[in-house]
């Protein structure tokens, strides 16, 4: 069995060691049940935001390709997704549309200059890595300010109706604008945090609105389009209200045809029953959990331990609730968890130094390691019992068999395991404030 350890008291990142494989105690036991399978598992990645690749565009040569490494090589975070926004979002220069002229009903003016400057360069690098095999999401945060009740993108406000259609096929034009630049887009948001008003890029739907947007508009716009590999997701929110809003938007005629999923959020709290009750009630649809990031505005920023905590709480929950992707925000920002065109600061896993001449790894890198590294594209997430709550747990099986299990412990006490599957294992010490993977 190999046992991987993140340890910062004892200088542990990703320290790979053996285990002996014996006889599974009945005591302290964290079991794994590799038959009992449940979500499929696309994958890991980050957002492409503009604000992430001007960073990136600032750095060194050297530096640029040891970040891309550190995202998408064996020896770092191994991505294989990407999320990236339809027009500008709050990490964005500048509030920025494809398309601003409310007399182009044909899309004629339509230019995709913005995402050819900072975007499209960083997403080459990465496929360029990864050997081409990156799938997108897409994601808008507010249309064009003509299409809205409030005719600005920022500060909410809702789409008119009268612009449905020519708003659907605006999306349809990006994507395939996407594709024509050789990006594999697999999956599209209606809409990111329909629920928000914020001072940045933003949008209001309904949960109703939101269904009837994808089952009558959106939906058969990508069909006729030739586009129907690319699934449509709602919601793309937080956590809390996920499943009524699921229900709003389910209710809607054509969602049922349409909709194969549901993005979440973390921002307002773990409500990981809200990921089990859609998954109960709509087996059919996937969840995706498409943002999270720890803000500022909330949240120590010096505090790593608690910060990389948070991810893998979060990452564990999730995925035994139903998860089957994982989408962190900003792949990288500046020293000053930017640029944000509204000041909206947050911390990301990595960062650049003042002067961009380095990027910095925090702590939050490599609890995200612990799922991304050995968790392949098409595991299975499936059962495990843990003996206490102390020692949180996720268990996956490889597409290969290889199982993995993934514990976590966050108290200022060591915390004793015997972990394993089908009565076999390893005694394991989880330190203080540890992360372990074991794979076997």
């Amino acid at each position: 069995m190999k046992v991987i350890t993140t340890n910062t008291k004892e200088n542990k990142y990703w320290e790979e060691s053996a285990a002996d494989s014996r006889e599974l105690s009945c005591m302290q036991a964290v079991c794994l049940y590799p038959e009992l399978k449940m979500n499929t598992i696309h994958g890991f990645g980050g957002a492409f935001t503009e604000s992430a690749a001007y960073c990136y565009s600032q750095l060194p040569e050297t530096e640029k390709e040891a970040f891309i490494k550190a995202c998408f090589s064996d020896e770092g975070l191994r991505y294989t997704l990407g999320r990236t926004h339809i027009n500008s979002c709050d990490f964005s220069l500048s509030n920025y549309a494809a398309d601003e002229d409310p007399e182009d009903t044909e899309l004629k003016k339509f230019s995709l200059d913005r995402e050819e400057k900072y975007i499209l360069p960083l997403i080459k690098a990465a496929q360029s890595q990864c050997g081409g095999n990156l799938k997108f999401l897409l994601s808008p945060w507010s249309p064009p300010a003509f299409m809205k009740t409030n005719n600005e993108m920022n500060h909410g406000g809702y789409l008119k109706e009268e612009y449905y259609e020519r708003w659907a096929q605006y999306i349809v034009r990006f994507i395939k604008e996407y594709e024509a630049r050789g990006v594999q887009v697999s999956w599209v948001t209606v809409q990111n945090e329909p629920d928000a008003v914020q001072t940045w890029d933003s949008c209001k739907y309904s949960a109703a609105q939101e269904g009837v947007f994808a089952g009558k508009y959106l939906g058969p716009a990508l069909e006729a389009a030739g586009l129907s590999h690319v699934r449509i997701f709602v919601w793309d929110h937080n956590k809390e209200c996920a499943y009524e809003r699921t229900c709003g938007s389910m209710a809607q005629e054509g969602a049922d045809k349409y909709v194969a999923g549901v993005g979440i959020h973390w921002y307002t709290g773990d409500h990981f029953e809200n990921l089990d009750m859609i998954r109960r009630r709509f087996p059919q649809l996937e969840i995706f959990f498409t943002e999270g990031c720890v803000e500022y505005s909330r949240f120590d920023r010096s505090n790593e331990v608690h910060k990389g905590e948070m991810y893998a709480h979060d990452m564990i929950g999730n995925f035994k609730n139903g998860v089957s992707a994982f989408l962190d925000w900003n792949l990288l920002l500046d020293s000053k968890g930017g640029p944000n065109h509204v000041g909206n600061f947050c911390d990301a896993p990595l960062m650049c130094t003042e002067d961009f001449s380095k990027v910095e790894k925090h702590l939050s890198y490599y609890y995200i390691g612990h799922f991304s590294r050995y968790v392949k594209p098409g595991a299975s997430a499936v059962c495990v019992s843990s003996y206490c709550s102390e020692a949180e747990c996720a268990g996956f099986v490889n597409p290969d068999g290889e199982k993995v299990l993934i514990l976590l412990n966050r108290q200022d006490k060591t915390v004793h395991v015997n972990a394993g599957a089908n009565g076999q294992g390893a005694s394991i010490d989880l330190a203080p404030h540890s992360i372990v993977t074991l794979c076997w």
